[in-house]
Order: structure tokens, then sequence, then C-alpha cells
């Protein structure tokens, strides 16, 4: 692992193992912000036993391990996916500037919420960042393609002959 990338993926995943973390351990507001969609998820599905501090704590369980897999370079492309498909569902839920009528709560949430997009733009590139010791998935299915292509091109000849 490069030096960049030994400190850049750290830096990016420890908001999200210090927020996974806290949410684990204390679900507190997050979890009447949540309330909404273990709502909708009942309409949808009676029979789940689902309410905002359980989803809050499986969605911070969720950020907390994804985050210790970019931070220590396990899997870190897709640990990165899964921040970044996790995000905008806690942004859009916690977020909700557009409710706000107090003019600095709606400043501070708006920051919050584009905060929060950064970062999944940030984590969608981290997504094609390619570890210098492996080829990204792309190329390294190319390359058996090819492989697999001579492989039969040799067969072929082998018949023929």
């Amino acid at each position: 692992m490069t030096l960049l990338r030994s400190v850049a993926r750290p830096m990016l995943a420890s908001m999200f193992v210090y927020g996974g973390a806290q949410a684990l351990k204390q679900p507190g507001a997050r979890a009447a912000k949540a309330q909404r969609l273990a709502d909708l998820i009942k309409k949808v599905a009676p029979q789940v036993p689902v309410n905002g501090a359980n989803l809050t704590r499986v969605n911070g369980a969720v950020q907390l391990t994804a985050g210790l897999g970019l931070a220590t370079g396990h899997l870190p492309r897709l640990s990165a996916f899964v921040l970044a498909v996790t995000l905008p569902p806690t942004t859009v839920a916690g977020h909700r500037y557009w409710d706000e009528t107090d003019p600095a709560a709606r400043t501070n949430q708006r920051i919050h919420f584009m905060k929060n997009m950064a970062l999944t733009g940030g984590l969608l590139m981290a997504t094609l960042d390619p570890d210098p010791h492996k080829k990204i998935l792309a190329r390294r299915a190319k390359d058996k393609m090819s492989v697999a292509a001579a492989s039969v091109a040799d067969q072929l000849d082998h018949i023929r002959s």
C-alpha cells in the first residue's frame, strides 16, 4: 500500500468508524430520525419487528464494519462501495434541511447534507482506486477472457493438426 493510501483511507473511514460506534452505543436522536423509515417498513412488511433504534444500530454496525475494512485496507473497494450505498439514505433521514424553519438550523443541516454528499463522491472514487499489487476487477476479467480465448484457439489448432 502506498503512503497516500496508508493515510487517505483511514482518514476517509474515520467518520464512519466513529459514527458507527456511536450509533451502536447510543442510537438516541438518530433512532428518532430513523423511525420514519421504520414506520414505512412496517407498512410494507408488518410482520418485521423493526424500530428506529434497531435500524440505527444495523446501519451503525454496517458503517463501522465497512469503515474498518476501508481503514485497514481489507476489501477497501467493497468497503467504500458499502459506505457509499449507506450514506445517502442516512443523510436524507438525518439532515432534512428542507424541513427546518430556523435559518441557523437549516444552514447547519444543509452543510452536513452537502458534506455527506461530498463524502459519498469520495467513496465512489475510492471504489475505483486500484490496489497497486492487484489489478482492478474489470482488468482481471479482461485478462482471464484473453487467456481463455487463447486456450480455446490452442485447443482448436491442436484438434485441426
